[in-house]
């Protein structure tokens, strides 16, 4: 990995790191919702699936040593992330999928929670769907934001 790659990486994961340590309330209780979700779609739309991964088990490296999350919230952080840009690295990176990646991630996260837990998944689901909603706004209008930036900065790089 060359040096501007690695810097822009593991501030991408810090990034990640501390957007997922904040969640947003909602009017109604347990409904409340990350603000990592769009912009991690945003960086799988972006960088890929492979780097997306580096970059999200970083995140949750630090989350884990900072004492944010547990392992749980790591596992289905883990699963969010392998369905979210799964879904981009197969179906590609179009408005489609920027909108449907992360609360189709959520929705199997839940599922997963559920079975771990022992909580009625749907429940789980219904209680996500704000955040759903949110994810899927948010990453629409996050990433042709950050598609330009990332765009900007590689043409920088190229500049002799």
């Amino acid at each position: 990995m060359k040096t501007r790659e690695m810097t822009a990486t593991a501030l991408l994961a810090t990034l990640l790191a501390v957007f997922g340590m904040f969640k947003l309330p909602s009017i109604i209780p347990g409904c409340e919702f990350q603000l990592s979700a769009p912009f991690a779609v945003c960086i799988a739309a972006c960088f890929g699936f492979k780097r997306y991964l580096k970059i999200g088990i970083l995140a949750s490296a630090i989350n884990l040593i900072l004492g944010t999350h547990t392992v749980v919230n790591v596992s289905i952080a883990m699963i969010f992330r392998l369905v979210a840009g799964g879904t981009l690295a197969i179906f590609g990176v179009n408005p489609v999928t920027i909108v449907v990646s992360g609360p189709l991630g959520t929705v199997v996260g839940r599922v997963v929670l559920g079975g771990i837990s022992g909580t009625d998944p749907l429940a789980l689901i219904v209680a996500a769907v704000p955040g759903m909603v949110f994810t899927a706004v948010g990453a629409a209008v996050m990433y042709p934001v950050m598609k330009r930036l990332v765009r900007r900065e590689t043409a920088v790089m190229t500049q002799p």
